[in-house]
C-alpha cells in the first residue's frame, strides 16, 4: 500500500451496476494529525439522474483505527432507497479500486445491531471476524456507539 506521504488518488473509472452509478464527489487527503487516511467519497445515484440515494467511502490506508473500528469502506443508504442492495452493489463496484491501491485485507465494520449492514457484508463475501468494544476515548464511543462488528475481505 502507498505511504500516505506519496499517496496518489487514482481515476476510479466508470462505476455502474445496472441502474446504479457511483459518482465521485470528494477526494479527501490524509490528515495524519487527526489519524485520517486519504479517502474517496462517492454518491450512489440512479444512472443518468442527479439524485443522491446514499454515499460510500473508500479509505486508503492501514492503521488500528481503520482496521478495527471504522473500516476501509463506509456506506449509508437513504431510508427511502433501502432494500435494493445499493450498499452491497456499491461495495462490489469499489473493490477493484481498493485492489489497485493494494488494500489487502479490506475491513468493513458496522454496529452489531445493524442487521442490514451485517447482511451487506455477507452479500459482498466478507467474513465475520469478531465484535470489538470501542475504547472509551474513541469519537464513536463518545457519540454513543459501544462496539463494532469486524468483517474481512481478502483481495489478493
Amino acid at each position: 500500500m502507498n505511504d500516505e506521504h506519496d499517496f496518489e488518488f487514482l481515476d476510479p473509472g466508470r462505476l455502474v451496476d445496472g441502474d446504479l452509478a457511483l459518482i465521485l464527489v470528494q477526494k479527501r487527503p490524509a490528515q495524519p494529525a487527526r489519524g485520517y487516511v486519504p479517502a474517496y467519497r462517492f454518491e450512489m445515484r440512479p444512472v443518468g439522474k442527479n439524485r443522491n440515494m446514499g454515499n460510500i467511502s473508500l479509505r486508503v490506508g492501514d492503521n488500528e483505527n481503520l482496521e478495527k473500528y471504522v473500516g476501509h469502506i463506509g456506506y449509508s443508504v437513504a431510508p427511502v432507497y433501502r432494500g435494493h442492495r445499493y450498499a452491497a452493489r456499491s461495495c462490489q463496484l469499489i473493490l477493484p479500486l481498493a485492489r489497485r491501491h493494494g488494500i489487502n485485507p479490506l475491513w468493513i465494520t458496522c454496529n452489531p445491531n445493524n442487521i442490514a449492514s451485517r447482511r451487506t457484508c455477507e452479500i459482498v463475501g466478507a467474513t465475520f471476524i469478531e465484535i470489538v468494544a470501542l475504547p472509551t476515548d474513541h469519537p464513536l464511543y463518545m457519540s454513543g456507539e459501544r462496539a463494532k462488528c469486524r468483517y474481512r475481505i481478502d483481495l489478493a
